[in-house]
């Protein structure tokens, strides 16, 4: 089966937005130590990645605290799909729809949860800021919004994500399995997925 035909029976997981979302990131420990938050930066996979799932991604890290870890990978396209398919799939009507997005495979992690990162100039109740410049939406309202194009202006539409454990990942970057570099939308949103992991590297603060 192709990505493309496997996303349209995937898509339906919008429905499901806010469980799943909230039962996918971390929650606060009770008693909170020092920690030093990834969010809102780039991980990016050193050129020795011994892990074939993660060889040259670049990930956004979404939320980070001591229970553990969430990002999506931002180079895995899986195609565009039109925007008509992903809301018909969700229920939704189509009159009128045009337009397609372009799909990631976010991570291995519950693909057939639907994650949108987007600018922070939009925003529902259920939206989570990952800093002032990037905001993760997963919502059949932002699709319906997009279409009607009142939703955000720059978009990427993920399913999946990658997670880690209590320090797992920290553990994984002292490893040398990673860099990290301060996330830049128009990485995120603009740049030619073929040439981001390069573009990534070449601004990374951990040096291996």
């Amino acid at each position: 089966m192709s990505a493309i035909a496997r996303l349209g029976l995937l898509v339906a997981a919008f429905v499901l937005q806010t469980a799943l979302l909230n039962a996918a990131l971390p929650t606060e420990p009770e008693e909170a130590t020092a920690h030093s938050s990834l969010a809102g930066q780039f991980l990016i996979a050193a050129p020795a990645m011994g892990d074939s799932r993660f060889e040259h991604t670049v990930i956004l890290i979404v939320e980070d605290d001591q229970t553990g870890a969430l990002g999506i990978v931002l180079n895995k396209p899986m195609g565009e799909q039109p925007l008509a398919s992903l809301l018909d799939a969700v229920g939704e009507k189509t009159s009128g729809v045009t337009g397609s997005v372009r799909v990631f495979a976010g991570g291995p992690v519950e693909p057939q949860v639907g994650f949108v990162v987007h600018s922070a100039d939009y925003r529902l109740p259920e939206t989570l800021a990952i800093n002032d410049r990037l905001s993760l939406t997963s919502s059949v309202k932002i699709l319906r919004d997009i279409a009607n194009k009142s939703g955000p202006v720059k978009i990427l539409v993920a399913f999946g994500y990658a997670g880690w454990g209590p320090n797992q990942l920290d553990q994984e970057i002292e490893a040398g399995a990673w860099a990290t570099a301060e996330a830049d939308p128009t990485l995120v949103f603009d740049a030619d997925r073929d040439s981001l992991w390069d573009d990534a590297w070449n601004r990374r603060t951990q040096h291996l």
